[in-house]
């Protein structure tokens, strides 16, 4: 096994320290910081937008998909929206030394559980530039350092975010060490914050399905494993029409490119030749390739699904389709297709929904509601570190809460023990 790069080392120790001194940094200081960071993001809008058109060139060039630009590609309004997550993660209750939970003993000890930071979070991640920003907010806000690790193709957009969030904490009198961005494209820095366990305290993988395998495999660090958003719909028999339409049109189309976008529809046997023809109409409509399984391929412009297309992330304007008994039957397609990060139920029945949350273990589940919400600044987070769908420490949207840890503070009064 090579040795981790003298850079890479410090980094890690610059980070330690600086993680160090964050864990008692007053929320003030924090919120400060974020407040400026927002500021000099948007002060530094034609640098960063100018960035971001080299990355775009590249990627063209380098033949990536639409998805995977429209990912890449920041304009105005991303921007203001990436300024708007900084502000409103300010805005929000400091984690850190915040009581979970207390109790008095009959020993006389009284027991509080309260937030702590990680320490240092490494964060690896592809296309999308505005992972940066979200990260590096997140973590300072939860007391963390942080060591950000962006690929190839956001390369330019990542550094000039990045020269915002550093702008931040230095108006603020915080360390700039808070928030590090590897300077490098060069794959062996990945491999070197897997497994620098002496300086880094959990890894945070954000991409697709390659990079995620790559971390879990050969991380040495703890992982927040973050896979695939192989998101599906259920329409029950008892669903209301009108909500059915709308939620799994905007689950598919809203965006085809975020981990929430639904991959799959799964239609109630009953109403094949009703609702579910008229809601396949629908997104065939919006231009939605769809790849459906038996009992839905005499529909009008449908097109035979492949075995492949089940269990798939398209993150495009394609989806599978497939037809079910009941409730039970929708469980088990979703148990072997899915990648227990986030699905839908549309059902009137109140115990046909109570049926579908208590027999699946996704991260998140959702009634009468579009896949699409699936994100931390949706869930009132103001942005996230990604989706969680492990079921170790955090799960679903992660934010600044989980990325804290807790400790045990007990006080007694000379107290001691029989």
């Amino acid at each position: 096994m090579t040795e981790i790069s003298p850079e890479m080392l410090e980094m890690g120790n610059r980070a330690r320290t600086a993680a160090t001194m964050l864990a008692t940094t007053p929320p003030e200081a924090k919120t400060q910081a974020l407040n400026a960071a927002a500021d000099a993001l948007l002060a530094s809008q034609d640098a960063i937008l100018a960035a971001n058109a080299r990355d775009m060139a590249a990627g063209r060039d380098k033949g990536l998909s639409a998805p995977m630009l429209d990912r890449l590609m920041l304009d105005a309004p991303r921007l203001q929206g990436i300024a708007g997550a900084l502000r409103e993660i300010a805005a929000q209750p400091d984690p850190v030394g915040a009581v979970i939970s207390e109790w008095d003993r009959p020993s006389g000890l009284h027991i509080q559980r309260v937030r702590t930071p990680l320490g240092v979070v490494g964060v690896i991640y592809e296309s999308r530039p505005n992972v940066t920003a979200d990260a590096g907010a997140l973590c300072l806000k939860s007391g963390n350092a942080v060591i950000l690790r962006g690929g190839s193709e956001s390369f330019h957009s990542s550094r000039a975010i990045h020269a915002a969030l550093v702008a931040g904490v230095q108006a603020a009198g915080l360390p700039e060490d808070a928030i590090q961005l590897v300077q490098t494209t060069d794959r062996a820095a990945v491999s070197d914050m897997l497994r620098m366990v002496e300086h880094i305290d959990v890894i945070v993988p954000r991409g697709g399905k390659g990079l995620v395998g790559l971390v879990q495999r050969e991380a040495r660090v703890p992982v927040f494993s973050h896979l695939e958003g192989i998101c599906h719909v259920y329409v029950d028999a008892s669903a209301d029409a009108d909500k059915a339409r709308r939620v799994v049109i905007n689950a598919k189309t809203r965006r085809t490119s975020p981990c929430g976008a639904a991959e799959c529809l799964l239609i109630h046997r009953d109403i094949v030749d009703g609702l579910g023809a008229q809601i396949i109409a629908d997104l065939v409509a919006a231009g939605v390739e769809m790849r459906v399984g038996e009992g839905l391929q005499h529909l009008p412009g449908v097109v035979p699904a492949r075995p492949e297309d089940f269990g798939y992330e398209f993150l495009d304007m394609i989806m599978a389709a497939a037809v079910v008994d009941d409730v039970e039957g929708a469980m088990a397609h979703i148990r072997k297709y899915g990648s227990q990060h986030t699905d839908a139920i549309i059902a009137e029945d109140d115990g046909i929904a109570a049926r579908f949350f208590a027999g699946l273990d996704s991260a998140i589940l959702m009634r009468n509601a579009s896949t699409q919400f699936a994100d931390g600044g949706e869930f009132g987070l103001g942005a996230e570190i990604g989706i969680a769908t492990g079921k170790m420490h955090a799960r679903g949207p992660v934010g600044a809460e989980q990325l804290t840890s807790f400790k045990y503070l007990v006080t007694g009064n000379g107290t001691v023990r029989q």
